[in-house]
């Protein structure tokens, strides 16, 4: 089981030339407004409050950087699909995604968070088609699973990789930072990017 010795919050950036250093390894996640990230992150490092958790959806709108272990770091991504945000405002955030995303070799893998209460909407599909079209790695975490039952699992399941089956390559993680399920298997994967002793 792989030990968090410690985990911080560094910075929040707008633009690629802030971010911080030293420059490690990054896992980012991303997924619409209210989608869980901060829950996930939460979840991951075995702290409530460490990622703040907004009852307001489209609140993260900064590329959010935590350190852990001095090795790695979690990167929250803002959360997109929120309607109450201006068109601009949205192409900003926009902007500022793509370039994080396309201009950065730290980049290990993308996690993207689909509400599996809610499934897939038109924007994550917009999101794996650029995410494959650019080639950069992605894989799928459906959260808040302990809300629905087993057969609703199996079914969203199913639709997420049916409609996204020529993009997906990758294991879908199902997911609940209430009942912990799927952390172990998000932590082996993040470990299978690091470097062993």
């Amino acid at each position: 089981m792989f030990k968090i010795v410690e985990a911080v919050f560094v910075k929040s950036v707008v633009e690629q030339k802030d971010r911080p250093t030293p420059y490690l390894p990054e896992f980012a996640f991303a997924g619409r407004s209210n989608v869980g990230k901060s829950s996930l992150i939460n979840s991951l490092v075995n702290r409530s409050h460490f990622a703040r958790v907004s009852k307001s959806p489209g609140k993260t709108r900064t590329i959010n950087f935590y350190k852990i272990n001095q090795q790695f770091y979690f990167v929250d991504l803002p959360g997109y699909g929120y309607a109450r945000v201006s068109k601009s405002e949205k192409q900003k955030w926009q902007k500022m995604i793509e370039n994080y995303l396309t201009q950065n070799p730290f980049l290990k893998v993308i996690y993207v968070l689909i509400d599996s209460q809610v499934g897939l909407k038109e924007n994550d599909i917009e999101l794996f088609k650029w995410l494959y079209f650019n080639n950069l790695p992605f894989k799928i975490i459906l959260t808040k699973t302990d809300r629905i039952s087993h057969s609703e699992r199996v079914k969203t399941l199913s639709h997420v990789m049916e409609t996204l089956q020529p993009l997906l390559k990758n294991h879908i993680f199902l997911f609940s930072a209430k009942t912990n399920l799927g952390r172990q298997e998000v932590w082996n994967d993040i470990l299978s990017y690091l470097p062993h002793d």
